[in-house]
């Protein structure tokens, strides 16, 4: 479609990249906005193109470039990056006339079916099938609705707001699976190592988030199945950070379901009013390590 005021912002999900159409009044007020201003992800990618008779602005990336992320779901993969507005300093460096602005973008493409544009061949295993033949486990981490029946949609929380989030595998044909979430750790950017940093699960299992005071964070109990774990924390933001953008980073992992819970592989949550942890399955001293914050293995 046609770029418009009534539609700033265009996105073209193609097989190995994306293309960003940005009209240059962003914000529908006839003010048009710097190209220079304008950047693609967490990267800042520059603009590939400037069209000066329609006033617009083109970015093209590959999936993987200028800092976006990818989300694998049982269906889709989703790669996310964000389009970036920064205005620069007016003249007058006193007063400002535009605020930042940024604007999350998402491709989605399908996984249940082959994903070449090539024909298969006849003598070719087609992709879905070798999936299923070599048993791979297929993890997802996703923020849910408040009833937990459908993926919230991806837009802003404001502080006092609860994150539903639910860990899943895909375990095709394997045999019953029982998924943990090992730690979650909260940062500025992708990843753990960054500082600040923040954990949410953290010990094998354990959710310390929930145990400051002025929590609800707490895994969900019972799981709906043994291949599921959800859990719910309270919405927070780093202090002295401008962006209000957090990156969530877990580990998930899997044990046979017939295995017993053990110290190192648990979901312990806090109980304030019994003041102790208490773990979703298993017996309560899986959990006392939550306490000590030693649950190596002996």
């Amino acid at each position: 479609r046609a770029i418009s005021s009534q539609q700033p912002v265009m996105v073209q999900c193609q097989e190995a990249q994306l293309v960003v159409t940005v009209h240059r009044d962003l914000f529908g007020t006839g003010r048009l906005v710097n190209a220079a201003d304008l950047t693609l992800g967490p990267a800042a990618c520059k603009h590939s193109s400037l069209n000066h008779a329609h006033n617009t602005v083109t970015f093209t990336a590959g999936l993987h470039e200028c800092g976006s992320i990818v989300q694998v779901t049982p269906d889709s993969l989703i790669y996310r990056t964000l389009l970036n507005y920064d205005p620069s300093p007016a003249s007058n460096p006193v007063i400002i006339r535009s605020n930042p602005a940024v604007i999350p973008i998402e491709c989605h493409y399908p996984r249940r079916e082959n994903v070449s544009s090539n024909a298969i061949r006849p003598t070719w295993a087609p992709f879905s099938s070798t999936l299923s033949a070599e048993e791979r486990l297929v993890f997802s981490l996703r923020l849910m609705n408040e009833d937990w029946s459908a993926e919230r949609p991806f837009t802003g929380f404001q502080l006092g707001d609860i994150l539903n989030i639910q860990a899943e595998v895909g375990t095709e044909s394997h045999v019953p699976l029982r998924l943990f979430v090992d730690s979650c750790v909260a940062a500025l950017s992708p990843g753990t190592d960054s500082s600040p940093h923040y954990a949410i699960i953290d010990f094998n299992g354990c959710l310390v988030d929930g145990r400051s005071d002025d929590t609800s964070s707490a895994f969900i109990t019972p799981r709906p199945r043994e291949d599921v774990l959800r859990f719910r924390i309270d919405v927070f933001r780093f202090a002295g950070d401008a962006r209000n953008l957090i990156y969530i980073t877990c580990h998930l992992k899997v044990t046979p379901a017939d295995q017993a819970p053990d110290p190192l592989n648990k979901a312990c949550s806090f109980n304030k009013a019994r003041n102790t942890w208490a773990p979703v399955e298993g017996t309560r001293d899986i959990c006392s390590c939550c306490e000590t914050g030693n649950c190596e293995s002996p």
